[in-house]
């Protein structure tokens, strides 16, 4: 799948991954490649790719779909 993270100034992280795990508002969760179309407010913490790339985020959102997951976080 696709990764794009951006905060308002810039791109944090873009590139291929087969999972991603998050903090979300209703508690922790994981994306897989295909996964079901999903959108969810994030809480600050770090976001896993691969579980091997470590990417500090704020609150923010993410949503996935399409095989794409679009992370918008704040500065």
């Amino acid at each position: 799948m696709k990764v794009t993270i951006l905060n308002p100034k810039h791109v944090v992280y873009e590139g291929q991954a087969k999972s991603v795990f998050l903090r979300g508002d209703q508690g922790e969760f994981e994306i897989l490649d295909y996964h079901a179309p999903i959108v969810s407010l994030l809480l600050e913490g770090d976001v896993l790719i691969d579980w091997r790339k470590k990417v500090p985020i704020k609150k923010g959102m993410v949503r996935f779909d399409d095989n794409e997951c679009m992370i918008l976080v704040e500065n």
